[in-house]
């Protein structure tokens, strides 16, 4: 199995999974295929929607004699007709809901290998949600002991080892741990149908998050059951790779229509608020005037084109860079849902999320409502400002919220107050505090906000910015005027804002006291001849950064690297490699995961960093893709980009 992070967002990623019968992107969805009744075949799953991988159960066709039969001669790609990955269910949802099911885990696990099932999947205890934690611990037991003798059993089938534990937290984190020990295959999070079909959306976020922190991350996380698009968003940003959807056709079966929002009945609509292929070709008394299983097959068809649209968009907003805005927009739609996403605000869950979150995006930040401000990457911002940023002066002038970037806005004001006398300069934005020499860096000024915000938002910030003032001598502007005494020796140094910008970005970025190694010596800065922005820093003649006018951070370069290596002890800011991989790192080529010993856990995903030996000699400088959980977990793909050689 090969399984590796080519794009991410919030903790969703875009990744590529091959099994022997091809490869497939997630995150994805799985289309349920029941052999004994197909609403719609695989083979036009594939070619209406561009179906990568189904799952159907392994028990419906062991029971039968003659699909039984057929799938072991044939195979189930052949009993199915589907050429692309099949996943197998081993009975397990069938053992709750009729309760008297006689299935042998293990024999279940040698049909599923035999039949040639790409994925299959052990016989866990379903754990529900009424519970008491004895019994959730009793079956958490059993689940883990069978995964560990269905394990020898698998063959070349990839297994499914599905974490279970009911709604106790500490019951999930100990099953997903003990399964990743185990080196299980595929890791389904089971046990939430019940949850999804009450709406208790809360429950089922701990239960991913719970399951998440404790898995191996360099494997495929499955939330089974999972089939409606209303909730796909919010579970891949939380890290959910696959969903399997049987919804489409139990929902056509009762006449109902899947929506973003929710479901509707087909009875009840007037009008079809859609524009698929289905309810282009039909009206709403069009459909209900079908004949019984044609209108079953329509519907079906309508709620596949809904749910792999959706998919489509997740992955656009992963690749996009607006993963946490689509989520904010989706669970917006239901209470429920918001109340699920409040529960990402904890401090353990923001500091969990934070791990995965990107330094940077390809597109602007932009306010949904007073989740906006909850985002690991604001809550990154906050945490380095208190931390990292030192003010340059002993006084503090604050501006109000202005437009975009603030030191060309309030550039004529700035000047009347240098004029005057050394102050910081401090805009009270939407964001909370921003020193006026970090408004080009992301998020800042790469984040759209109305003029009026949430009470909430505005809260928060009220928060941060009395946090950062503290014990602070501050003098706010108002209605064009601040009072300001004229500094006594006449203003006599002319304030260097490049350098203080350089430096405020320095220490955000690569931590505390590293504009100290970068900048000690005869400074040369390059701005752009259209803008008039920072392009690329000098330090006594050698070329040590270049600031990126998209996201107005810095791009490290070798000269810069070398400086903040020898300033720095390890393993900050470090990406360690074996002997193995030093010579082809040295030619300039990526880092792969494989090749990682040890990684500095400060850092983040597209965060600069240092590439050296274990000997702690630097090897090159490049950017990660990876933070260090899964740079230590993954066996294949790119954990770091070469960008130069040392």
């Amino acid at each position: 199995m090969t399984f590796e992070i080519k794009e991410r967002d919030a903790a969703g990623r875009l990744c590529k999974f091959t099994t022997k019968h091809g490869t497939v992107k997630t995150p994805n969805l799985m289309p349920v295929i029941n052999p004994n009744k197909m609403l719609i075949t695989p083979g036009e799953m594939k070619k209406l929607f561009g179906t990568e991988i189904v799952i159907t159960n392994s028990y419906i066709i062991k029971k039968d004699e003659k699909l039984n039969e057929k799938a072991l001669k044939q195979g189930v790609h052949k009993l199915i007709d589907f050429d692309g990955p099949i996943m197998t269910d081993s009975g397990t949802f069938q053992s709750y809901v009729y309760g008297d099911i006689k299935i042998d885990p293990i024999d279940i696990v040698r049909f599923q290998r035999d039949i040639g099932s790409d994925i299959g999947t052990i016989l866990d205890v379903f754990g529900t949600p009424d519970q008491t934690k004895k019994e959730a611990e009793r079956g958490v037991k059993e689940t883990v002991a069978r995964a560990k003798k269905s394990i020898p059993e698998k063959g070349d089938m990839f297994l499914a080892c599905t974490v279970q534990g009911s709604v106790y937290p500490d019951l999930r984190e100990k099953c997903a741990k003990e399964l990743s020990n185990i080196n299980a295959d595929f890791f389904p999070i089971g046990g939430v149908v019940p949850l999804m079909e009450n709406q208790r959306y809360t429950d089922l976020v701990k239960c991913i998050l719970s399951a998440k922190k404790s898995l191996n991350p360099s494997k495929p996380v499955h939330l089974f059951g999972a089939g409606h698009p209303l909730m796909f968003s919010l579970a891949v940003a939380l890290g959910c790779d696959f969903f399997d959807s049987s919804a489409y056709a139990k929902y056509a079966q009762d006449g109902r229509m899947i929506f973003l929002w929710g479901t509707e009945s087909l009875e009840t609509l007037t009008e079809l608020p859609c524009c698929c292929p289905v309810c282009s070709k039909f009206t709403a008394s069009d459909l209900k005037q079908l004949d019984k299983n044609e209108r079953m097959r329509q519907l079906g068809l309508h709620n596949l084109y809904v749910s792999f649209s959706e998919m489509k968009t997740i992955r656009t907003a992963i690749s996009e860079g607006w993963l946490w805005e689509l989520v904010e927009q989706r669970t917006s739609s239901n209470p429920y849902l918001l109340d699920a996403l409040r529960e990402l605000r904890k401090k353990e869950n923001k500091i969990w999320l934070e791990k995965f979150e990107p330094t940077s995006r390809n597109t602007a930040m932009f306010y949904t409502g007073n989740h906006t401000i909850h985002r690991p990457i604001i809550s990154r911002y906050h945490k380095r400002l208190l931390a990292r940023y030192k003010q340059t002066f002993d006084t503090t002038v604050i501006f109000p919220e202005g437009n975009k970037p603030y030191s060309i806005y309030y550039a004529d004001r700035i000047k009347k107050i240098f004029a005057k006398r050394k102050v910081n300069l401090i805009v009270n934005s939407n964001l909370g505090p921003v020193p006026i020499e970090l408004d080009e860096m992301y998020p800042l000024a790469q984040s759209v906000f109305p003029k009026k915000t949430d009470k909430e938002t505005e809260e928060e910030s009220k928060r941060v910015f009395d946090d950062f003032l503290k014990n602070k001598k501050v003098v706010i502007w108002k209605d064009g005027k601040v009072d300001l005494k004229t500094d006594k020796l006449k203003q006599k140094n002319i304030i260097d804002m490049d350098f203080i910008r350089i430096s405020a970005v320095s220490n955000m970025q690569f931590g505390k006291g590293s504009s100290k190694a970068l900048f000690g010596g005869r400074l040369k800065i390059v701005k752009s001849k259209n803008t008039g922005k920072i392009r690329n820093v000098y330090c006594d003649v050698e070329h040590i950064l270049s600031m990126r006018a998209e996201d107005g951070l810095f791009t490290l370069k070798a000269c810069g690297a070398k400086r903040l290596h020898k300033f720095f002890k390890k393993p900050k800011l470090r990406v360690v490699i074996n002997n193995d991989a030093v010579p082809f790192v040295k030619e300039g080529k990526s880092v792969f995961a494989k090749f990682v010993v040890e990684c500095d856990p400060e850092l983040r995903p597209y965060d600069e960093c240092l590439i050296v030996d274990e000997k702690d000699s630097l090897i090159a400088v490049g950017r990660t893709l990876l933070n260090r959980e899964e740079m230590m977990a993954f066996n294949h793909g790119t954990a770091v980009k070469t960008r130069e050689a040392v």
